[in-house]
């Protein structure tokens, strides 16, 4: 991490939610790269005038880094000729438009006053790769789901109905690869895939196991809250992209309790996947409504958006038979990969065209949600990058939930039956700057269980990472002034990162040493994994790599941020 000097923004329009700051100028005092209540005379100071200040920004579902990351770079050389950009100062040279390099990605989350990522799904036998391209994310702090979606261990504990043991296997898995927090994609549905099969309901058995998809989801819940973990079970869920899956969400939305008094039990990710109706795609329609109304009555829930937005992107997922399907509709080019006794991989590239209805409902459908749940609290702002859309879409999202008119211009140019669909352009709703600061930054750090850790929030103590947009909330209306907030929210006028400005209009300035935030859950010996004779030996009999090789080395993760927890084994 860079040394910062000390710091004063002064006259910042400052909002805060987990402060419950509305719109207050404030003068913030940096050094040592946290915030403090006051500094040195000879501390560096910015007037800027009543700009939008808010706290670095956080994206709790993003796909940046790792191998299949890295298939969709090689797959698509017509993509890293886009976005190329020399190199300029200290910025090294960058390429790619949906699947950028990593220098590509840190520079232009940056840009954009992005400060920390959760990578949404490593395979933990490719973790080492992983944290090689954390290390080339220089600007952000990083940590990854680990996927549990066909990890075989998961499986015997879900069979015997075993949290221990689950929350066991999971303790071991995060300190082994460094990952973060438990990922489940399409539970059961990779290890189905390895056998040209899918799942198609959460109490169907994965083949060759005695377990259910609803058995799955619900030991990994109860584990992940045994152990206390930052964050909760993030869970893709089964039958992404059908029509008529908005059952199926609704059904998993039924099996967690509220377990947790700090966030969420359960976060549920690119939730506009599924929220389809209809049972063909000629029937084809958005069920939004109907998942919106079902987390509002579950304040135990948490979403994030999943927005599309219209052209060319790349998809990728652990969702193997779903990128297959994908496949079959648009016959483009597709790659699948299987991650021994864990989970899967597919990636293709797709192009969202606003004159096709279908999609035109997908872009509907985001929208919906977040227009439609009542607490920011409970939906992130996301495209699940690049899947709907890459991230640098992120200030014309803001826009369309910010001003209705904005909207209407949009709807005015998707298919002409739409309305007929969704309930898109029934729906008035205008989201605040309040409410866009806790969809970006708040909430997400509260749902990752990473306040404590200075992130979110501009509090005394706090971690300075800072954004600081060209938006001046006092002098503007975003409901009218829409391409002001696009163009503001395109690019800072400062980045802040540790206390230093790593980011001026547009250009980054300074290097950064990011941090690995990492889950590091202690278990008594009587439920550790690695002293598990049946763990041995399935570790021994089918992986082809040996348990002492497993462990990502300290190598890797050399700024690693372990977050320790004790867990509720004394309560027992």
């Amino acid at each position: 991490m860079t040394v910062s000097q000390d710091l004063v923004i002064k006259n910042a329009y400052l909002v805060d939610p987990i402060q419950n700051i509305s719109g207050e100028r404030v003068d913030l005092c940096i050094s040592n790269g946290v915030i403090v209540p006051k500094v040195s005379e000879r501390a560096m100071v910015i007037d800027v005038k009543g700009a939008l200040t808010l706290a670095g920004g956080i994206d709790s579902h993003t796909h940046v880094c790792g191998a299949k990351v890295n298939v969709g770079r090689y797959m698509s050389p017509e993509d890293m000729r886009a976005g190329r950009t020399a190199r300029q100062g200290i910025m090294y040279p960058t390429s790619g438009y949906t699947v950028p390099t990593t220098y590509g990605n840190s520079y232009r989350y940056s840009r954009m006053g992005y400060t920390t990522l959760l990578e949404g799904a490593m395979a933990p036998l490719k973790a080492r790769h992983t944290h090689e391209e954390f290390a080339a994310t220089p600007l952000q702090d990083m940590a990854a789901n680990v996927l549990f979606d066909g990890n075989w261990n998961l499986f015997e504990a879900a069979e015997q109905q075993d949290y221990r043991q689950a929350a066991g296997l999971i303790a071991w898995m995060l300190r082994a690869v460094k990952g973060f927090a438990v990922k489940l994609t399409n539970p059961g549905g990779s290890e189905a895939w390895g056998f040209g099969d899918d799942i198609a309901s959460l109490d169907e058995s994965v083949p060759n196991w005695d377990v259910t998809p609803r058995e799955i989801i619900d030991t990994a819940i109860k584990a992940n809250e045994h152990l206390d973990l930052p964050h909760s079970v993030h869970l893709h869920c089964n039958n992404l992209g059908m029509p008529g899956n908005y059952t199926t969400t609704l059904e998993t939305m039924d099996i967690p309790s509220d377990l947790n008094e700090k966030r969420q039990t359960l976060y549920m990710t690119h939730i506009q996947y599924h929220s389809y109706g209809g049972s063909t795609w000629r029937t084809f329609r958005s069920e939004s409504l109907a998942i919106a109304d079902a987390v509002n009555k579950r304040p135990h829930i948490c979403v994030d958006m999943g927005q599309v937005m219209f052209g060319r992107t790349m998809t990728m997922t652990a969702d193997g038979p779903m990128e297959f399907r994908l496949y079959t509709l648009h016959h483009n080019k597709w790659s699948n990969h299987d991650v021994e006794l864990e989970t899967g991989a597919g990636v293709i590239p797709v192009y969202y065209d606003r004159n096709n209805l279908v999609n035109s409902i997908m872009w509907a459908i985001g929208l919906e949600l977040a227009l439609s749940i009542k607490s920011p609290w409970q939906c992130m702002l996301t495209t699940d990058n690049p899947n709907g859309a890459p991230f640098v879409k992120y200030p014309e999202i803001i826009a369309l939930l910010m001003s209705a008119g904005y909207r209407d211009e949009q709807i005015a140019t998707v298919h002409k039956d739409l309305a007929k669909r969704a309930p898109l352009p029934t729906l008035e709703r205008e989201l605040s700057f309040d409410e866009i600061a806790v969809m970006t930054r708040a909430g997400q750090a509260r749902a990752l269980g990473i306040i404590d850790e200075g992130k979110g929030h501009l509090s005394e103590g706090a971690a300075a990472d800072i954004s600081i947009y060209p938006i001046w909330p006092e002098l503007m209306d975003p409901s009218v002034e829409y391409e002001d907030i696009i163009s503001g929210f395109s690019q800072t006028l400062y980045t802040v990162k540790d206390g230093v400005i790593v980011c001026k209009d547009g250009e980054v300035i300074q290097k950064n040493k990011n941090k690995t935030f990492w889950s590091d859950a202690k278990v008594p010996s009587a439920y550790a994994a690695e002293k598990n004779p049946r763990f041995i030996e399935i570790f021994e009999r089918f992986y082809s790599v040996q348990f002492r090789n497993y462990a990502v080395q300290d190598e890797y993760v050399t700024r690693g941020y372990p977050l320790v927890r004790t867990g509720k084994w004394e309560e027992e």
